[in-house]
């Protein structure tokens, strides 16, 4: 089994004691750090924004992981790559835009990591041109906007043929949404790249962040089994179980 990211869902943080968070993470092993964008608009609700991003972006040298979930990210593009790194990743949503390719290459001409963040109602098929042209792919297991929802099983059989395409493309494929220990234990073993961990595993556990992470990277899931992630049954309004 190859390698696996981790990467922090900062919404899910304590945002009391942000400084310390994003120190704990880092001292503790994280791969990167998860920022989502939200504007009210393409999602009804409102998270992260751009100063919360440029805080973290200064806190660390680590890799930040930006998922735009913004109505046309293009007009706005802009001021978060000039407060990103090179190597960080920026992720736009397909319907977002109107031609999200001009997006993208503004991203990668920036010298950031081209990304497409996927809903769980996207067929492949519609976005199969774009795959060639960015570097990961982030598949919504659940609907984008709040923390807390539960997991969709029928993005599992879409989640499955990225995964074959991934073996042919040049992406890798990262989980976003309801991320508990059974869908790690099922998916890194077929090829996934990555994880977004939020309150599922991540935050608000009683171990520390560095034994939550060592135990997944191990796969020794044994002790985190209890915090699965339950299937959604109905398609309703809900927070995001990361």
């Amino acid at each position: 089994m190859k390698k696996f990211e981790l990467m922090a869902s900062m919404m899910c943080a304590d945002y009391g004691h942000l400084a310390d968070e994003v120190h704990a993470l880092d001292e503790a092993g994280i791969d990167s750090f998860h920022i989502d964008i939200m504007d009210g608009r393409y999602v009804h609700n409102f998270a992260m924004s751009l100063y919360d991003m440029e805080y973290i972006a200064s806190a660390t040298k680590r890799p930040l992981d930006v998922h735009l979930m913004i109505e046309h990210p293009s007009n706005n593009i802009n001021l978060f790559l000039q407060g990103l790194r090179e190597g960080d990743t920026v992720y736009i949503h397909p319907e977002a835009e109107y031609h999200p390719s001009t997006t993208l290459q503004r991203i990668i001409d920036h010298g950031c990591v081209p990304g497409l963040a996927i809903n769980p109602a996207t067929s492949v098929e519609t976005i199969t041109e774009m795959l060639r042209i960015v570097k990961k792919v982030l598949v919504m297991s659940v609907n984008p906007g709040h923390a807390g929802q539960m997991y969709l099983p029928y993005v599992g059989s879409k989640i499955d043929r990225l995964l074959e395409l991934q073996k042919t493309m040049d992406f890798g494929l990262y989980w976003d949404g309801a991320c508990g220990a059974d869908k790690i234990e099922q998916y890194a073993p077929k090829g996934m790249a990555g994880f977004v961990l939020g309150s599922t595993l991540l935050f608000g556990q009683q171990e520390s962040y560095a034994d939550i992470l060592r135990k997944i990277r191990a796969m020794d899931l044994h002790g985190l089994k209890g915090r699965a992630s339950q299937p959604h049954t109905q398609l309703r309004a809900g927070k995001k179980n990361r």
